[in-house]
Parts: C-alpha cells; sequence; structure tokens
C-alpha cells in the first residue's frame, strides 16, 4: 500500500510541477527545447531512438519471457510478466495524464519549433520516454549488474534527449514520461512480489 501510495503521490507531484512550471516558468521551458531543436532535425541516430520505444518495450519482456520458457526457468518468466506489467502500468498512466493535462506539442504553439514529424494527441507526458524509462527501471530492478543498469538508462535517456531534438516534446514532458515510467516499474516491482511470494 505504501508504494502505491508513493506512485500515486509521485505523479501528483509531476503534475503539480508541469502546473507551476506553466503559469510561472514557461520560458525555460521552451528555451531549452529550441537550443536542442534544431531547423532541420533529420538525424538517424535520434529518430532511431524515438522509433526503438515501443519495439524494445515490448520485446524486452516478450525476449525474457521465451527465455524463461525455452529454459524451463520460472524466476524468469515472473521478471518478464513484472516488466511487462511495468509497461502496462506506464501506457495506462501516461494516456490517462494525457488526457488530464491536455497540453498541445510545442510546435502547434511555436513557430520556431521544428518537428521531424506531426504527431496526434496531447504532449505531457511523453509516452515514448514513460515506455523506455519503465522498461529501463524494470529492467535494472530484475538485473543489479552495472553493465544492464547503465546501457538500460543510457537508452532511456537517449530516448528522452531524441524527443527533444525531434520537436515532439517539452524538457517538462520528457521530465514527466520519466518519472511515469519509473514510477510505473516500482509498483509493478511492487504488486509483482506479492503475487509471486514464492
Amino acid at each position: 500500500m505504501i508504494r502505491i501510495k508513493h506512485f500515486f503521490t509521485s505523479i501528483l507531484f509531476t503534475g503539480c510541477f508541469f502546473i507551476g512550471v506553466k503559469t510561472n516558468a514557461q520560458n525555460w521551458d521552451i528555451d531549452l527545447l529550441r537550443s536542442i531543436n534544431p531547423q532541420n532535425p533529420g538525424s538517424a541516430v535520434w529518430k532511431g531512438f524515438t522509433a526503438s520505444a515501443y519495439p524494445v518495450s515490448i520485446a524486452v519482456p516478450v525476449g525474457i519471457w521465451i527465455g524463461g520458457k525455452i529454459n524451463h526457468n520460472k524466476k524468469e518468466e515472473y521478471k518478464a510478466y513484472e516488466i511487462a506489467g511495468s509497461v502496462l502500468i506506464a501506457a495506462g498512466a501516461t494516456a490517462v495524464m494525457k488526457v488530464i493535462f491536455d497540453r498541445q506539442r510545442p510546435y502547434q504553439k511555436y513557430d520556431e519549433v521544428y518537428p521531424y514529424k506531426l504527431e496526434d494527441g496531447q504532449s505531457f507526458p511523453s509516452g515514448h520516454v514513460s515506455l523506455a524509462f519503465a522498461t529501463a527501471t524494470s529492467v535494472s530492478l530484475q538485473y543489479k549488474k552495472w553493465y544492464i543498469v547503465v546501457p538500460a538508462y543510457a537508452w532511456a535517456a537517449g530516448v528522452g534527449y531524441s524527443r527533444l531534438y525531434l520537436g515532439a516534446h517539452y524538457p517538462t514532458d520528457v521530465i514527466g514520461g520519466a518519472v511515469t515510467g519509473a514510477g510505473s516499474a516500482f509498483l509493478s516491482h511492487w504488486i509483482s512480489k506479492k503475487i509471486f511470494k514464492q
């Protein structure tokens, strides 16, 4: 119960932070975005990071589950369920928050933001970043080796930066996505410990 309260407190804090930024300090948010987003965001590297968010978030738990099945390893299967749970929680929380905050994409409000493509949907929080950080945090909770944790978070951070470089989100959208994703992973971890006690 305490972990669930922490999760929802994090979401609430993120929302309050966003509201505070929106009303009092919008300048730093858009200024930072402008400094990162070029006029022609055509980098294949950053497009690749953005494009990887959804497939990797699905492939990681599926791959671990298949490996567990092949090796008859129930622990690996449970790890896969927990990682998949974190991704599902993050996706649901992000969808709800997008409806609640209903924030426009930066390029819809500012002419000097250059998107690599026009995307539908609301801006806050970033769905790509939410799923990436849910995956990275959940994997890091399961496999506590530096050579797994460091690349996982480097990839998630790359997804976050790519959303700014490509003009799809404000920095606060990326921060909100990271908090939502990480919080979802901790919530899934807590739920999994209750379900798979043995």
